[in-house]
């Protein structure tokens, strides 16, 4: 594989953006380098880096279902809905009983208006860029799924929690409105996302240039599929086109792989509209458009 095509698991550290814990990584790996799902700045955890050839592949990274453990400050609420925020509200701390009475409602699927202090765009323009000039956002309920919601303690007004949601969903969002659920107002203190689909926190690597584990990582997506193809199919690959044979080494839908007979990944593909994406081989990485 091109040694600028990778799938890295990253643990980015509180107190910087996704952006900048991307920089070590394009100055390893080259310039094109992209993730899949903005953490916040205050927050820590899994980011899913991908860099050159692999960029292609960031909506089926992208959409994967997310987990985090987040920590609920009741008692008041800030701007941001989170702990660098400006608080804009208070409210007695609820009971125990009064917040697991309030989570019964964060199960599903559900709508949820999403923080003014996000990357959404209204009219053209970052809500979060509106928001700190003072213009007013509004921002448009969501459909979003929240499919687990494990509490773990809760001490001196403070929920500690592990989720498990869709893509899109705001955690700030859910601390916001489990507040007002619950008879208060509430906003995030800490967040930490522990897993995005099958990739765990606890394997992030880090910039590690000898160890490549894209390989491994891509034959546990469910939607890609892993296919072999014969020498005849090289020449063909290498010029952009979808080969006619291959041999199917595992299932999926959406994304296929395909390696040469002696296990080089050589081409990214669109496995029902039977296009390449991108062709990936040692002297490169060449894409189509």
């Amino acid at each position: 594989m091109s040694t600028t095509s990778r799938i890295i698991l990253l643990d980015k550290d509180p107190g910087i953006t996704s952006f900048t814990a991307l920089g070590e990584v394009k100055k390893t790996f080259g310039r094109k380098v992209g993730h899949a799902g903005t953490l916040d700045k205050f927050a820590r955890g899994l980011l899913i880096v991908l860099t050159g050839a692999m960029t292609k592949l960031n909506p089926l990274f992208s959409s994967l279902d997310k987990s985090y453990r987040a920590r609920i400050r009741f008692g008041s609420e800030t701007d941001t809905l989170d702990p660098e925020g400006e608080v804009v509200a208070t409210a007695e701390v609820p009971t125990l009983d009064m917040v697991l009475e309030a989570i019964r409602g964060f199960d599903g699927e559900l709508l949820q208006t999403p923080p003014i202090y996000s990357a959404l765009h209204v009219g053209g323009k970052r809500a979060s860029a509106l928001a700190r000039k003072g213009r007013p956002v509004e921002l448009e309920p969501r459909p979003v799924r929240i499919d687990s919601f494990e509490i773990l303690r809760y001490e001196d007004g403070v929920l500690e929690a592990d989720l498990r949601v869709s893509k899109g969903t705001y955690i700030r969002s859910i601390a916001r409105d489990l507040g007002l659920a619950s008879s208060s107002r509430a906003h995030l203190v800490s967040l930490v996302r522990t897993s995005i689909g099958p990739f765990a926190l606890s394997e992030a690597t880090g910039i590690d240039k000898q160890n490549d584990l894209t390989d491994h990582y891509l034959g546990r997506l469910e939607q890609m599929a892993l296919a072999t193809v014969g020498d005849e199919a090289l020449f063909p690959l290498a010029n952009g086109r979808y080969p006619e044979r291959y041999e199917l080494d595992k299932e999926g839908s959406g994304y296929i792989a395909f390696y040469s007979a002696d296990g080089v990944l050589r081409a990214l593909g669109n496995k029902k509209e039977r296009r390449l994406i991108a062709q990936v081989n040692r002297g490169g990485v060449h894409e189509d458009s």
